[in-house]
C-alpha cells in the first residue's frame, strides 16, 4: 500500500500479524502502519471497522513502521467524524482538511507509546499448537506438562521453544494472554474488575491487579477510566 494506514475496530476484534508479532485490536486499540509495510489481518468476530489512509506527503511519517496503541476518547471521536468522507468524495473541504490533520497529529502522538499487549508469533508448528491450546485453556487451570503431551512434545523441548521463539516462558505467555483479554474486557464493557479477573483465569484479585499494573503501568480501574473520559 502506498499510503500510511490507520486501522481501527469500532466494534468487534481484529488480529494483526507483522514482523513476527501479533496483536488483537479490540475497540481499545488501533494500528498505524507505514506505507509499503506488509501486514496480515484476520477478522475474529462480527466487525465494524474504520480505516484512514493518508499520503506520505500529507503529514510526517509514523514513528515506527508499525505501531499498535491505545485509542484515546479524542481519537475515537475524530475517527468517527472522518467516516463521512470516503475515497470517492473528491477534494477535502477546509473543515475536513483540518479534521484529518488533527486526527493524524493525535494518532502520531499516541503511536509514540506502543501498547505492550503483544505476543510474538510462533515460528514452529509445535509451538503454534501449544500456544493455541494454551489460549483455549487460559481461563481455566492449564498445566504445562499436559499441554506438552497433548501437542506431542516433551516438556523440556517445548520450554526451549517458548524461550527461543517467543523470548518468554510458557507461564509468562499464559499471563500475557490473560492480561490481553482483560484489557479487551475493560475497554469494551462494564463488567466489574473482579468478574474480569476471574473470567480470564485469575483466582486472586490482588494477583490480577499486580500483574496488570506490571504490564500496563496502571491499575485495571485506572486503565478503564482512560476510555471513559
Amino acid at each position: 500500500m502506498d499510503r500510511h494506514y490507520l486501522l481501527y475496530a469500532m466494534e468487534g476484534t481484529i488480529r494483526l500479524e507483522a514482523d513476527g508479532r501479533r496483536w488483537t485490536l479490540p475497540p481499545a486499540r488501533a494500528a498505524l502502519i507505514a506505507a509499503g509495510h506488509p501486514v496480515t489481518i484476520s477478522i475474529l468476530s462480527r466487525l465494524t471497522s474504520a480505516s484512514v489512509l493518508y499520503a506520505p506527503s500529507f503529514a510526517p511519517p509514523p514513528p515506527q513502521v508499525l505501531s499498535v496503541f491505545d485509542v484515546s476518547p479524542l481519537a475515537r471521536e475524530l475517527i468517527a467524524e472522518c467516516r463521512q468522507w470516503g475515497p470517492e468524495g473528491g477534494a477535502l473541504s477546509p473543515y475536513a482538511q483540518r479534521i484529518f490533520e488533527t486526527l493524524v497529529a493525535v494518532i502520531l502522538k499516541l503511536a509514540e507509546t506502543p501498547s505492550p499487549c503483544v505476543l510474538p508469533t510462533p515460528a514452529s508448528p509445535g509451538l503454534a499448537r501449544a500456544l493455541a491450546l494454551t489460549e483455549q485453556l487460559a481461563d481455566g487451570t492449564p498445566v504445562f506438562t499436559e499441554i506438552a503431551k497433548a501437542t506431542g512434545q516433551s516438556p523440556r523441548a517445548l520450554a526451549r521453544r517458548f524461550s527461543a521463539e517467543m523470548g518468554m516462558t510458557w507461564r509468562e505467555a499464559l499471563r500475557r494472554i490473560r492480561l490481553i483479554r482483560a484489557v479487551e474486557a475493560l475497554a469494551g464493557g462494564d463488567a466489574p474488575v473482579t468478574e474480569i479477573a476471574l473470567g480470564v483465569g485469575y483466582t486472586s484479585l490482588s494477583a490480577f491487579n499486580t500483574a496488570f499494573r506490571d504490564l500496563m503501568g496502571k491499575s485495571p480501574r485506572e486503565y478503564r477510566a482512560t476510555f471513559r473520559d
